[in-house]
Formats: structure tokens, C-alpha cells, sequence
């Protein structure tokens, strides 16, 4: 099972000192949370997109190949890649590339986004959401699994002869995973190509997330590409952490008052109980963990917020090192009693690769999923 953290990247002011970092030193201080990510035994860094002030992750695959280029070990993705908005042909491009500069560290969660004026600044229409989700990704897969491309769609130009530049590493696509928070659509597209599903389970309760799930592995079986309990399951989850939880409590509520998100609203106490935010000791964070299992079953990643809403760089760095010392080696070993030998393990590059040989040598050709 992989272990990481995700980014959304918000520039927000410290409500305890009213400091608000410049977008420089967001940027430079999230280079620096992967660094550190790696470091204390993490398996996976993720970016999100965003469009719009107050975030600045507005081109996640600069920000990786950075972060490539500083790291050896860590696998390097996106918390949401727009597949609605953006450019399929540019997508393809962009994460081969990232690909060929990390050594195949790396692969996609794919998203519709949640802002709604993103659609026509980048000329589409929020109202044909899924069927530009459905459209952009079928073309995607072909761009990554096909030599030479003829396509015509609705919602781009079409494509004679295209061969994509440079091919993907070792001849294996990144690998997907279809991100999502209240979407049925999504799991629905992941289940039908086989993908992984991520539910970015931050702001839902645990009864929404568990029907998203129980939706995917339902219909990835039905899809024919084995049983519901080899789905690929990815799940997003927050957390503030103190050695004392009161302390943690104590600590972390003038952020969650003020949070952009969620300031103002619920408070920290009720929207602890509403949804799966854990403010506590690294006891309890690993406790409510480990009950997700009991509502999505055995799933293979797990990426934790913990930079977000105006926390200051050196208190995030605390986090991870509470994270690599105390939290995740405790998941490792627990998640791993009782897992069944059929629940495949999170898809890396390397196991894709040997998969994609296998089936060569079989003459089934190379793909990484059963839908063309």
C-alpha cells in the first residue's frame, strides 16, 4: 500500500500571524514539503491544478519535473489533472515527458475540476462536463497506446496522422487513476477502462464515499476486468497532528476557522464527526485510518492534506516527520494483516512494465488497461 501527501496548493494567511506568503514562497516551500516527503519514507507526492487565485499550482507537470529533478525515490502525480479543460494531445505530451525526467515516477489522477468559471476561460462549456471527461480521456488512450492517431471528437479539432512525442517511457502509460469527491460519472469511466479510482474522501461523509466505491467495484467487475475486491482504490484524507491531541485541537482551529474552504461554517468538532478530518494525537490519526478499510474494503493509496489553509512551512515539516516516525509505519504494518493475496498492489511504473512484457510475450500487445 503507498503512503503520500497532497497538495492544493492555496496561498492563505497565517490567521496567528497574519503573515501571507508571496506565490514565490508557496512554491518554493511545496518543493521543499516533497523533498522532505521523501525523506521521511513516503511513497507518493501529488499536486492539484487550479486556475484562479488563491492557489498556484497552475502547471503541475513544471512543478513535478522540478521535483524530479530534486528527488530520487518518490512517485510524483497529480491530486487533479483537468481532464476537461485541458488538451489531451497536451496531457499526453506533458506526462510522457515527466515520465522520461523521473524515471517513471510517475502518474494521473484525472478530474473535472471544481471551479466552474476554469470551463470557459479555457473555451468549454460546464454543461457538457461528463462527455468531455468521456471524449478527452478516450482520446488520451489512444495518444499514449497508439503509434499513429486518426481521431475526430465534438470538442476539438481532429487529428490525421498524429504520433505523440516523445512515446511513453519503456512503452507504458502512466497510470490513471479517475479522481473524484461526489461524481457517480467518475467512478463510472474508471470502471469501464479498468483505471484506478481515487475519492478524495475531505469534505464528504463516510457513507458518500463508501457508495462511490462500492459504485467502482461493482462496475469494474461488471466490465469484466476481475473481481470487485481487485478495483484499484485510491482514498484523500485530512489531518493535523500533535504528540496531545488537546494540543493539536488547540493549534489547529484558528486555521480550520478561517480556512478558505471551510471557515466559517461548520465547527472544527462537528466537521471532524461530518467527515473524515482527524485534528489529534498520531494514535488517533492512525485509528481513524485504518477504520476506512472497514467501508471500502482493501484499497491501495492513501494521500493525506496536511499543508493547506495558511499553516506555516515549519509546522508542516512537523507533520511529516509525525507522519514518517509515528503514523505511517504503524498503517504499513496494520493495513497488511488480513489484506488477501488477490488484492493487487498499488500500480507502480516497474509493475506495469512487467505486466506490458508479459502480455507481449503472450501476443496480446502492451496496455495497462482491457478498453481500447
Amino acid at each position: 500500500m503507498q503512503f503520500g501527501i497532497f497538495t492544493v496548493g492555496d496561498v492563505t494567511t497565517d490567521p496567528t500571524t497574519g503573515v501571507t506568503p508571496t506565490e514565490a514562497r508557496r512554491i518554493q516551500d511545496t518543493v521543499a514539503i516533497a523533498r522532505k516527503a521523501e525523506e521521511v519514507g513516503l511513497d507518493v507526492f501529488a499536486t492539484g491544478e487550479h486556475h484562479n487565485p488563491p492557489f498556484v499550482p497552475s502547471s503541475p507537470t513544471t512543478l513535478l519535473g522540478h521535483i524530479a529533478a530534486l528527488t530520487e525515490r518518490i512517485v510524483l502525480s497529480t491530486s487533479t489533472t483537468l481532464i476537461t479543460t485541458n488538451d489531451p494531445v497536451k496531457i499526453a505530451e506533458d506526462f510522457s515527458v515527466l515520465q522520461h525526467l523521473s524515471g517513471g515516477r510517475t502518474d494521473i489522477i484525472l478530474g473535472r475540476g471544481n471551479t466552474g468559471p476554469v470551463y470557459p476561460w479555457f473555451g468549454q462549456d460546464i454543461r457538457q462536463a461528463m462527455p468531455l471527461s468521456v471524449e478527452h480521456y478516450t482520446l488520451l488512450r489512444r495518444l499514449w497506446r497508439e503509434e499513429v492517431v486518426d481521431w475526430e471528437g465534438e470538442f476539438r479539432g481532429p487529428l490525421q496522422g498524429f504520433t505523440l512525442a516523445p512515446r511513453p517511457l519503456d512503452g507504458v502509460p502512466p497510470f490513471v487513476w479517475h479522481g473524484s469527491i461526489r461524481t457517480p460519472g467518475v467512478a463510472e469511466l474508471a470502471a469501464y477502462f479498468g483505471d484506478g479510482f481515487f475519492a478524495n474522501h475531505i469534505f464528504w461523509p463516510a457513507s458518500h464515499t463508501q457508495r462511490m466505491v462500492e459504485l467502482y467495484r461493482t462496475r469494474f467487475e461488471h466490465y469484466g476486468h476481475g473481481s470487485a475486491r481487485r478495483a484499484i482504490v485510491g482514498l484523500g484524507g485530512q489531518i493535523f497532528m500533535r504528540p496531545n491531541s488537546q494540543q493539536a485541537v488547540d493549534e489547529f482551529r484558528p486555521y480550520f476557522d478561517n480556512a478558505p474552504v471551510y471557515g466559517h461554517g461548520p465547527s472544527l468538532e462537528d466537521f471532524s464527526t461530518l467527515t473524515p478530518l482527524t485534528v489529534g494525537s498520531p494514535a488517533q490519526v492512525v485509528e481513524r485510518t485504518l477504520g476506512f478499510r472497514e467501508y471500502v474494503g482493501d484499497y491501495q493509496r492513501q494521500l493525506f492534506l496536511i499543508d493547506h489553509a495558511g499553516l506555516p512551512l515549519q509546522t508542516v515539516l512537523e507533520q511529516l516527520d509525525l507522519l514518517g516516525e509515528e503514523v505511517v509505519p504503524v498503517l504499513r504494518k496494520e493495513f497488511a494483516v488480513g489484506r488477501p493475496a488477490d488484492v493487487p498492489p498499488a500500480p507502480t511504473h516497474a509493475l506495469l512494465r512487467e505486466r506490458t512484457l508479459a502480455e507481449a510475450g503472450a501476443g496480446t500487445g502492451p496496455d495497462t488497461g482491457t478498453r481500447s
